[in-house]
This record gives structure tokens, C-alpha cells and sequence, in this order.
């Protein structure tokens, strides 16, 4: 048997758990970990300069894997500094452990320096939290914490890990424990049979039927099921924002992403339904809008295998508790042997009416006089120049909508960006991670000039691991949908949302961290600047387009209506 200390057995049991990076920022309490990281060469570390950007790397790179993103931190400002990841995390059903140095054991409690309850201070946005409080504790609870965060509806986890714990001077017999039983922690694992075949008979009897796919089905890994399921009923096909690329978006069945920034002929489909299948979705208000308005004369039929997410808004008419990819395999198994058919002639005559909202090309855009750009032109241009291949993350914003709405997404993990909690500072750590679990990847950042300026430190970190993320900052020298909103709802008053005056020079800034800065201000020069820096396969480029700054995101839903409520311009609404 093997004797380690309290930190060389973390590190180990990483190993054994199959981690391959560590996103991390070093500190007191977290030192003797530190040390055990440096004596050993399986478990690569990634010295971020923030510890923010850490759980976002982390994450970027857990929703581009399916592998759960891990974290290291210090005590007390580290470990708060990772709350915000943390929670974003845990609003997206992401997997990740976090670790957290903590001061020593008898030192709790006292107010002792850099002592945080980071049990206490996480407990509302994980699904699990641990404090290690012995050495010989550390393998079980290593396996536990993997174990939970990547087992039925993902999300964090937290190892809080007093310093006197990972004393190296303190040994003890290691071994990792092959298998780990929980009795208090269960997952659903198949749907109940019966339920399955009901939804199935409403589904083929459907006259409007509609598909609605969340991020649970790429969580699950059933994008491929889904794909399949919907070319043999032939039915359309929505995404949420987190849904996007369960679907290929280029697909003839493929309606837009729904909701609030969602396209007329998906949000009118969802409304004029009569059964909607809802697969690993929550109905979130992004989607219903008014609750009680939402889909009047449509079947729900609801999949997801977190129970408490059925019916918590929405009642459900079917609701299924299960694995997306079970359900969905027993769903086709029971299409294939169904007597009943579907019903073409009524199929037809909804593809009928959908096209008929299609026509209204709701995307639509036209240029700008005198070579002003527009936003949405500068994603159509991205998505050209890298052949829709490339993994996109986003901050926040109106260039979040404009990346979700003209970036055509037709695989899954593609689209990373922070969909429940909307956290300004996500996309650009959040695309280092894409980039080193891919390193031949094009990982793209699309945000504005306020987000990315939330975590703009971390180009040193690109600089130190030779990270070649593109950087498309769509500039409109403002807080774009806060200005939007206050266009609509506050008569023009731009109450702090504006700050052209005091905006750096981002592409002295870049270059003063060692990358390169480009700077677009004309239409008439974007696609040849873009393909210009995007050629720079090994720099990390930045690309500064300044964009047309009253430019709004359409559709938006109307607050307080149904689904069938936008403004489709600043001048027309349906």
C-alpha cells in the first residue's frame, strides 16, 4: 500500500479519476496542494490570473468535452472569487469539482486570515459540497464529488480542504476506491415504460405537433437520438439558447432557437401547437413568457431526468423522469412499431403555415448607409469565414443574441455561453478552455467591449500557454441591451450604459500583453480583415469591429404576452 500525504493523495486521486487539467490560482492555504502539484507530471495545472476565469475555463471546457471542468483554489478571495463560476455553473447543469483550500482545522471559525465558509457561501448553487476533514477521508470523497457533479443533472461540486490536511509530513495508506455507493444520492436512470408510450400515442396523433430541445439533450449526449426521432416523424424542431446545435441549425425541420430573442416562425409554432415534446428542458421565463398565456391549446409532454424541474412551471400533461438518450431510444423503438401513423395530410398543412411565418424573415438584414456595420453582419461573417466549425463562446449581451441567432450551429458543444445566470466575463476564459481541450480547434470569443473587459487579464494567460483564441468584439461603445432596453422601456435615458469617452485602446492593449490587435471600422473592409486575422492560426487575435451602436436585437418578446407577442422591429410589432 502506498503512503501519501493529504495533498500528493488529491492530486493522485485526480489522476485516477482521469483529470487531465487543473485550472487553478495558488494561496497560502492551498500551498502543500501546490507543492504535490509541482512533484508530479500527470495532472497538467493552468495558472489563470484570476480565480473567476478559472471555474470559467473550467467550464468552457466541460461543456466543449462532456468531462467535468476542475478548479483550484485558495481560501477566503480565492474561493469567493470562484462563487460567480460557480453559480453559473450550477444554473447550466454543468459538471465541475471545485476545490478550495481552507485554513487549518483548528483555526475554524475564528475569524482566522483568508477563513471563508466556502461550504456555507456555496451551498445555494451546488449540488454537493464536502470539508475534508481527514486525509485518509480524501479518496472516497474525491470519487463522491466526481461522482455526483457528472451523475444525473450535472453541476458543481465543492472539496473545501483545510491546509493541516494536506500536511506533507503526514502520511497515510492510499487507494482509490473502484466503485461508490450513496444511499441518499439516486438517479433516475430509464423512464417509466408506460408514460413513454402515452407521450408516443399523443405524439403520432398530433395535428401541429412541435419538437423543443434544451441543453439537457446535449448534456446527455442524445443530440444524434433526437436528430433521428425528428426526421422520422418529419416534425419541426426549436432550440433554447442552451439547446443549440442538439439540432442542425441548416436543417429544412430546424425553426430557430424560441423565446424571448427567438425567431417569429419558432415562437409561433410553439404557440399554435397542439403538442409540444419538450426534451431536457425547463420552461424557463426566457422561453414561456407569461406562464399562464404559454402554449393555450398544446399537450405538454415533458422529458428531463431532474424531477424537480417537471411541472415546476408548466404543468406537464405527460411528464417522463429519465436519461434523455433512454427515453429517446425507447421512443423510436415504439415510432418503429407503432400501428398508428402519423398524420401527413394535417403535417403538410402545418409545414403549410410554418413556411408562411418563414417567409416573414424575421433575421433578415439590411445594410447600413455610409459602410456602418452591423453586428449581425459581423457574426454572418465569422460563420462564413470559419465554415460553421469553429467552437463559439459569448458574454452577455446583445452579442450573445446576434452569435445564437446567425451563428448556425449543427453539432453539439459548439455554443458555450452562460445561458441562466448571464454572466458578463464567461465567454473569453470560457473559450481558453475550448482551446486547450482542443488545441486544433477554432475557439472564437464573440462578446462586446464591456464583457470582456470583466476578465480581460487573462490574455497574459493565453500568452504563457500560446492559446490562439479569436477575440471578436462587437464594439458599440456601450452596454448594448441595457441601452436597448432603456430605448424601450425608459424614453432614451442612458443612465450609465454609455462610456465611448473613457473606452481603451484595445488594440494597444493586446499587443501590450504580446498579441495581435486589429481594428475594423468599415463594411466594406470586414470579411478581408476577418479572414486577414482568423489566417493567424497560432496568435491570439482581437479583433475590434465597431458596430453600429443604435442597432437592436430582434424579435424580442413582448413582457407580459404570449409566445405569439414581438416586436420584429423598432417600428412593428405582431
Amino acid at each position: 500500500m502506498e503512503l501519501l500525504s493529504g495533498g500528493e493523495m488529491l492530486i493522485r486521486a485526480l489522476h485516477d479519476e482521469g483529470v487531465e487539467l487543473l485550472f487553478g490560482y495558488p494561496g497560502g492555504a492551498a500551498l502543500h496542494i501546490y507543492d504535490a502539484i509541482f512533484n508530479q507530471d500527470k495532472v497538467a495545472h493552468i495558472l489563470v490570473r484570476h480565480e473567476q476565469a478559472a471555474t470559467h475555463a473550467a467550464d468552457g471546457y466541460a461543456r466543449a468535452t462532456g468531462k467535468p471542468g476542475v478548479v483550484l483554489v485558495t481560501s477566503g478571495p480565492g474561493a469567493t472569487n470562484a462563487i460567480t463560476g460557480i453559480a453559473t455553473a450550477f444554473m447550466d447543469s454543468i459538471p465541475m469539482v471545485v476545490i478550495s483550500g481552507q485554513v487549518d482545522s483548528s483555526l475554524i471559525g475564528s475569524d482566522a486570515f483568508q477563513e471563508t465558509d466556502m461550504v456555507g457561501v456555496s451551498r445555494p448553487i451546488v449540488k454537493h459540497s464536502f470539508m475534508v476533514q481527514s486525509a485518509e477521508d480524501i479518496p472516497m470523497i474525491v470519487k463522491k464529488a466526481f461522482h455526483i457533479a457528472t451523475t444525473g443533472r450535472p453541476g458543481p461540486v465543492v472539496i473545501d480542504v483545510p491546509k493541516d490536511v494536506t500536511d506533507p509530513a503526514r502520511k497515510f495508506e492510499y487507494q482509490y476506491p473502484a466503485t461508490v455507493k450513496m444511499r441518499s444520492y439516486s438517479v433516475p436512470a430509464k423512464g417509466h415504460t408506460g408514460q413513454i408510450k402515452k407521450a408516443v400515442e399523443i405524439l403520432l396523433a398530433a395535428k401541429r405537433p412541435i419538437i423543443y430541445a434544451g441543453g439537457g439533450v446535449i448534456q446527455g449526449n442524445a443530440a444524434e437520438l433526437l436528430t433521428q426521432l425528428a426526421r422520422k416523424l418529419g416534425y419541426p424542431v426549436t432550440n433554447t439558447l442552451m439547446g443549440l446545435g442538439a439540432f442542425p441549425a441548416p436543417d429544412k425541420q430546424f425553426l430557430g432557437m424560441l423565446g424571448m430573442h427567438g425567431t417569429y416562425e419558432a415562437n409561433n409554432a410553439m404557440h399554435f401547437s397542439d403538442v409540444v415534446l419538450g426534451i431536457g428542458v425547463r420552461f424557463d421565463d426566457r422561453v414561456t413568457n407569461a406562464v399562464s398565456k404559454f402554449c393555450p391549446g398544446a399537450k405538454i409532454l415533458h422529458v428531463d431526468i431532474d424531477p424537480a424541474s417537471i411541472s415546476k412551471t408548466v404543468a406537464a400533461d405527460v411528464p417522463i423522469v429519465g436519461s434523455v438518450t433512454s427515453v429517446l431510444e425507447e421512443m423510436l423503438d415504439l415510432v418503429d412499431q407503432a400501428d398508428a401513423k402519423v398524420d401527413r395530410k394535417s403535417l403538410d398543412l402545418w409545414w403549410q403555415q410554418i413556411e408562411g411565418w418563414r417567409a416573414k424573415q424575421c433575421l433578415k438584414v439590411t445594410s447600413a448607409e455610409n459602410d456602418v456595420i452591423k453586428p449581425q453582419q459581423v457574426v454572418d461573417s465569422v460563420y462564413r469565414i470559419t465554415k460553421g466549425q469553429a467552437y463559439v463562446s459569448s458574454d452577455v449581451g446583445q452579442h450573445q443574441m446576434f452569435a445564437a441567432q446567425y451563428y448556425h450551429f449543427d453539432k453539439p458543444r459548439r455554443w458555450i455561453n452562460s445561458g441562466g445566470l448571464g454572466t458578463m466575463g464567461f465567454g473569453f476564459p470560457a473559450a481558453m478552455g475550448v482551446q486547450l481541450a482542443f488545441p486544433d480547434a477554432i475557439s472564437v470569443c464573440i462578446t462586446g467591449e464591456g464583457s470582456i473587459q470583466m476578465c480581460i487579464q487573462e490574455l497574459a494567460t493565453c500568452l504563457q500557454y500560446g492559446l490562439p483564441v479569436k477575440i471578436v468584439c462587437l464594439n458599440n461603445e456601450s452596454l448594448g441591451m441595457v441601452r436597448q432596453w432603456q430605448d424601450m422601456q425608459y424614453g432614451g435615458r442612458y443612465s450609465n450604459s454609455t462610456y465611448s469617452e473613457s473606452l481603451p485602446d484595445f488594440v494597444k492593449l493586446v499587443e501590450a500583453y504580446g498579441h495581435v490587435g486589429v481594428r475594423i471600422e468599415k463594411l466594406s473592409e470586414l470579411d478581408e480583415k476577418m479572414a486577414e486575422a482568423f489566417a493567424l492560426k497560432d496568435r491570439l487575435v482581437f479583433i475590434d469591429v465597431a458596430v453600429d451602436p443604435s442597432e437592436h436585437v430582434y424579435p424580442m418578446a413582448i413582457k407580459g404576452g404570449s409566445m405569439k407577442d414581438m416586436y420584429l422591429s423598432k417600428t412593428e410589432r405582431t
